[in-house]
């Protein structure tokens, strides 16, 4: 691991077993953790300007490579200031690889899995091909080809400015066999290599650089590429690839892979957002995550909530909140639950207005803002374990003060 200060500075400030409370400090300030971090895949958090997301409380977003590059473009972003000016949002942002996409693309998702359609892009019979160059693909945008390696994917996250970047790799699925997934670990390992090389010689002098931790469910693999990441001088460490089939396998693999870590890097779990996951993986120590889910399920009108026997979910369509006047929910600080009804959100949902997938999205974001202080009050005060108990057994963020 390296540590420069002008890119990040990691201060741990409690510890709670493995759970831990700190601050990132980027080059766009201060970063409290663990938090959970919103993705603004396109330049914005769907829905919400860049001043609304600041006052929820939220201090890093998430930018996607591979969906910028396709549209605007990152010449254009990089004249418009970088992210930061083009979407003038003044705080600190992580970008992702594109190597999420290289299993979306390659692989498809789990449904295309488990029916066979891996190395297609849907709709459109475009073989994808990963070699040790990188990733030959179609363009979803105008259908032309092109072309993602360790090199382009720095230049990328280079001219986006992003304060951290993350390095290219394969996200291997979860049906890949040891082989499979050893081989595809080893191209990461290499393409690791490739990433720092060119970003010493060109990156950003205040933008750090993760590496990924791949290795499947495979322990051995996890360390090997533990080892070869902490070795290569980055700045953090972020854990992706297949993490299993189920929960509990997720959270063995994750706390597998943290207990690996140098005590002092900053671990970043990708796309991983759900309430009771957050929870279980900030108890085996991780400091930030990102996922699409808060914000998705907002546009399908459903909404976070103290309730883990529907999954933390509050879902609108419903025919029984179309009577329901009380609150979203109760002592919510958000202003989908001080100023609406249930009854007027399932209007607006059943009406398919998008005010419904504005106010869901700042309420499913204001939850997972609370739920992440809650948990960073509760480690510094030696109670980790009972607030995560708690928040599982129906308790509100907001509720668990002291």
């Amino acid at each position: 691991m390296r540590s420069d200060p002008a890119r990040l500075r990691f201060e741990i400030s409690a510890r709670d077993g493995e759970a831990r409370t700190g601050v990132l400090q980027t080059p766009h300030g201060p970063v409290e953790t663990p938090a959970f971090v919103p993705l603004a895949t396109k330049g914005s958090v769907r829905g919400l300007t860049s001043r609304e997301v600041d006052g929820l409380g939220y201090q890093m977003v998430l930018g996607n490579t591979f969906h910028l590059l396709a549209a605007p473009g990152p010449d254009l972003i990089e004249r418009a200031g970088g992210l930061h000016g083009f979407m003038n949002w003044d705080g600190a942002i992580i970008t992702d690889s594109g190597g999420f996409q290289v299993f979306s693309l390659a692989h498809g998702g789990v449904a295309d899995e488990i029916k066979g359609r891996r190395g297609e892009m849907p709709g459109s019979g475009a073989k994808v091909e990963i070699t040790e160059r990188g990733v030959s693909f179609r363009s979803l945008s105008d259908g032309s080809e092109q072309f993602i390696g360790p090199e382009e994917s720095m230049e990328i996250q280079a001219k986006l400015g992003s304060d951290i970047a993350l390095v290219f790799d394969e996200c291997t699925p979860f049906h890949a066999d040891r082989d499979y997934t050893a081989h595809s670990m080893e191209r990461t390992n290499r393409w690791l290599d490739r990433c720092l090389t060119w970003h010493l010689e060109n990156g950003p002098a205040g933008q750090a650089v993760y590496g990924i931790v791949q290795g499947g469910i495979y322990e051995d693999l996890r360390r090997e590429s533990v080892e070869y990441i902490c070795a290569s001088g980055v700045d953090g460490v972020a854990i992706g690839g297949s993490l299993g089939k189920e929960k509990s396998q997720m959270y063995e693999v994750v706390g597998i892979t943290t207990a690996l870590l140098p005590p002092e890097a900053p671990c970043h779990l990708l796309g991983i957002g759900e309430v009771d996951d957050v929870l279980e993986a900030v108890s085996r120590g991780v400091d930030t995550l990102d996922c699409a889910v808060p914000t998705r399920l907002a546009r399908h009108g459903t909404a976070l909530a103290p309730e883990p026997e529907s999954r933390f979910r509050l879902d609108l369509r419903r025919a029984r909140y179309t009577t329901d006047e009380g609150p979203l929910v109760e002592g919510c600080p958000c202003e989908a639950c001080t100023d609406h009804s249930r009854l007027y959100l399932a209007h607006l949902v059943r009406g398919e207005d998008l005010t419904a997938v504005k106010l869901l999205t700042i309420h499913n974001l204001t939850f997972m803002e609370q739920l992440g202080s809650a948990a960073r009050t509760a480690i510094a005060d030696g109670r980790y374990e009972d607030f995560k108990r708690s928040i599982l057994s129906g308790a509100s963020p907001w509720e668990t003060e002291g």
